[in-house]
């Protein structure tokens, strides 16, 4: 199970009396905490949902008081909320007793919900397989649907096309996609495509991308150094990359030429490589590098 799993629950206004997610990543369990919130009305968030994190030590908080909490009778007659976030595999064996008793008679109308930092040990699977734990983290598969899942909640709609080139260009990490949703819905637009997160992610509208590879094809050096200067003044190199991958990667049919199919291999190379050095700083302007190898292909 994965994230696409735990937003399937929600939309089911998490029906069950207790959970178990986990996951590694910090910004996917913010991510569980505010979807949680939200099945929560504002009005009643003050006393149906409680959050605790007992990594922190100033909350100085056993699990049996969190359990106690869980307990208590919700208020305004709706359903009470309680999160715990820590790291389960530290569980005493009382408290895992105390959990046992309260999962055999949960309080009614109340949801409990243990977050684990990390990945569950074989030993963590067996204490909770009873409560069929769900990860937290997104599979590379299900990334286009959470995108277009967090567009919807920032109120505007994705094209299928645009959620790739932001793949694209952003790589598949959460927290960077989620700022360059952010970034598009305050657009004032209620669909966004690709040309939206071209001027944006890719520098404004007098050069895009799409004009970097053109005039990479026509072996313009002049010109491409000219659109690269533009588009560096508001993209960073490694989306610059992503946005050449992903253009050149829409070209690769099957029905090109196999002389075609052979110049955007050697283009996919070339921009592993520029992508390598740049994370690892190894060499210095990779960036102008990379097109001076494939002005010369």
């Amino acid at each position: 199970m994965s994230f696409r799993a735990f937003l399937k629950e929600i939309e089911k206004d998490l029906p069950a009396p207790v959970y178990v997610f986990y996951t590694e990543d910090m910004f996917l369990q913010g991510e569980a905490v505010d979807a949680i919130k939200r099945l929560v009305p504002a009005a009643e968030r003050e006393f149906n949902l409680h959050v605790f994190d007992l990594s922190i030590q100033d909350e100085n908080l056993s699990f049996a008081q969190t359990l106690d909490v869980a307990s208590t009778v919700s208020f305004f007659g709706g359903r009470r909320f309680t999160i715990f976030i820590g790291n389960l595999q530290k569980f005493l064996k009382k408290d895992i007793e105390r959990l046992n008793d309260y999962i055999s008679k949960p309080a009614p109308d109340s949801v409990l919900l243990m977050i684990h930092n990390g990945a569950l040990s074989k030993e963590a699977r067996e204490k909770f397989v009873a409560l069929r734990p769900v990860s937290l983290d997104i599979k590379g598969s299900e990334i286009p649907h959470w995108i277009k899942q967090r567009a919807v909640i920032k109120g505007v709609e994705i094209s299928d096309e645009a959620s790739d080139y932001l793949i694209g260009i952003v790589g598949p990490d959460p927290g960077l996609l989620a700022a360059e949703i952010e970034k598009i819905s305050l657009l004032g637009k209620k669909r966004i495509d690709v040309d939206d997160f071209a001027d944006i992610v890719a520098g404004g509208k007098l050069y895009s991308i799409f004009d970097l590879v053109d005039a990479l094809r026509e072996r313009d050096s002049e010109r491409v150094f000219k659109i690269y200067k533009t588009l560096r003044e508001t993209a960073e190199d490694y989306s610059l990359i992503g946005a050449l991958n992903w253009q050149y990667a829409r070209n690769m049919r099957s029905r090109n030429s196999q002389a075609e199919n052979k110049y955007l291999l050697k283009v996919f190379e070339l921009l592993n490589k520029a992508d390598i050095d740049i994370k690892s700083s190894g060499r210095t302007f990779p960036m102008e590098y990379l097109l001076v190898k494939l002005l010369r292909l």
